[in-house]
């Protein structure tokens, strides 16, 4: 028999029980759908963490404090030693490394910003001027932080969207007055040079609910941490490079590293440093084995609609043995049945599978931009998965339709003709 006329009699025996093929595709259906599906979800929050990553500004070095000694031989975490400094950053951005473009300390805490009416706890950052770029922290209204500002220690800040939006409904929220809370039970107002870009939120949090003073403002104004040297500490420096180069951004590590441990006076590093590079690694590593978790809880459906196609291929076996003695009488051979049985199984899971990629792709769709959170979720199908899916739903029907056909084809023809 040749292989259009076996398909020809495949379909016609699948045909001739619509509501009993139907039924039997349907496990491969939703184990495809599922799968496509669920690996778009992860692999959408695998994009979305890379864009968020990207999106701190590019080729960039984060310089963090590293872990103090509690005694004992026991250390807090990392970042808990109060060991940069401003003055650090300034040493790194006076052209004592090579490679490097601009340098933009930081150092943040939590307070209660209050405007008329209307108040919210948020993250309040000083910053310096170069924050502006390196770190991609643009003004859509209003200015960003001047040099003047630093210089002159302003009570002024920049207002993320979202903290915008709470404490000035009408939008007018440039040249206000806001009223900041501090640790030290000190309450200061400041004025409200500008609304910043939105940005949206990322795994660390939402980057729209922030404010932005001059660094120098928070260092002078407020009681904040020092070394023992009387030196302002900073919790992170933000170092772009000029080139993202693999080997100038790994000189650039190391004369950094040189750098501060001469600064330092250490010869085991207390600080660290990471690259965006590191940083997307860690996270692609995550978003891959969660995409893999999903898809492999979504695949236990794919099995079960495996069994099921196993199971209705022996009935089906058993329904027709006359018709099996009878081809075998008029001389069909043992691998003329095992093949045509084989590709019933194939043809069901094989549309099965084309079936479950529209669902899956449609599925994928919907949940697209649904709001979580405040975060909205992102999904991406990417062709690797569909092809995936498909090749695994056809290869259950080889897997799970062999038994039954090689049952079918071990009949003995005598035997099959008296059945009845």
């Amino acid at each position: 028999m040749n292989p259009l006329e076996t398909l020809r009699v495949a379909l016609g025996s699948l045909t001739s029980n619509k509501m009993r093929s139907a039924l039997t595709m349907l496990g491969i259906v939703i184990g495809v759908g599922a799968v496509i599906a669920l690996m778009s979800v992860g692999q959408g929050a695998k994009a979305s963490v890379t864009q968020q990553i990207k999106g701190m500004g590019t080729n960039l070095l984060f310089v963090t404090p590293g872990a103090t000694n509690t005694g004992g031989g026991v250390r807090s975490a990392a970042g808990s030693a109060p060991t940069l400094t401003y003055e650090d950053a300034l040493a790194l951005g006076d052209g004592g490394v090579a490679n490097i473009s601009e340098v933009a300390p930081e150092m943040g805490f939590f307070g209660q910003v209050i405007a008329g009416s209307n108040n919210v706890n948020t993250r309040i950052t000083g910053v310096t001027p170069e924050y502006e770029d390196v770190r991609s922290f643009h003004a859509a209204q209003g200015q960003f932080i001047s040099k003047t500002d630093m210089d002159a220690k302003s009570l002024v800040v920049l207002l993320g969207s979202n903290v915008a939006t709470s404490l000035f409904p009408d939008g007018n929220a440039v040249d206000q007055t806001v009223s900041i809370g501090f640790s030290n039970n000190r309450r200061l107002k400041f004025r409200v040079t500008g609304v910043l870009e939105s940005k949206g939120a990322q795994a660390m949090g939402n980057q729209d609910d922030t404010i932005l003073m001059p660094l120098t403002t928070l260092q002078q104004k407020v009681n904040v941490q020092r070394t023992n040297a009387g030196l302002h500490n900073v919790s992170t420096i933000n170092v772009q490079l000029v080139s993202d180069d693999p080997k100038a951004m790994s000189a650039s590590v190391a004369d950094i590293g040189n750098a501060l441990r001469q600064r330092h006076k250490v010869v085991d590093d207390d600080f660290t440093i990471r690259s965006q590079d590191d940083m997307l690694s860690t996270a692609n590593q995550i978003t891959g084995v969660m995409t893999l978790l999903l898809g492999a809880i979504a695949g236990i459906s794919l099995v079960v609609g495996g069994i099921g196609i196993m199971n209705i291929m022996l009935v089906s076996v058993t329904e027709r043995t006359r018709e099996i003695g009878i081809r075998k009488a008029v001389g069909a051979k043992r691998g003329d049945i095992l093949v045509q049985f084989l590709v019933e199984s194939v043809v069901v899971s094989a549309l099965g599978g084309i079936i479950g990629i529209l669902i899956g792709v449609g599925l994928s769709q919907l949940i697209s931009g649904i709001d979580l959170g405040g975060q909205k979720m992102q999904t991406v199908v990417e062709p690797s998965s569909i092809l995936l899916a498909f090749g695994v739903s056809s290869a259950i029907g080889v897997f799970f339709g062999i038994y039954p056909a090689n049952r079918a084809a071990s009949l003995n023809p005598i035997e099959a003709l008296r059945y009845e």
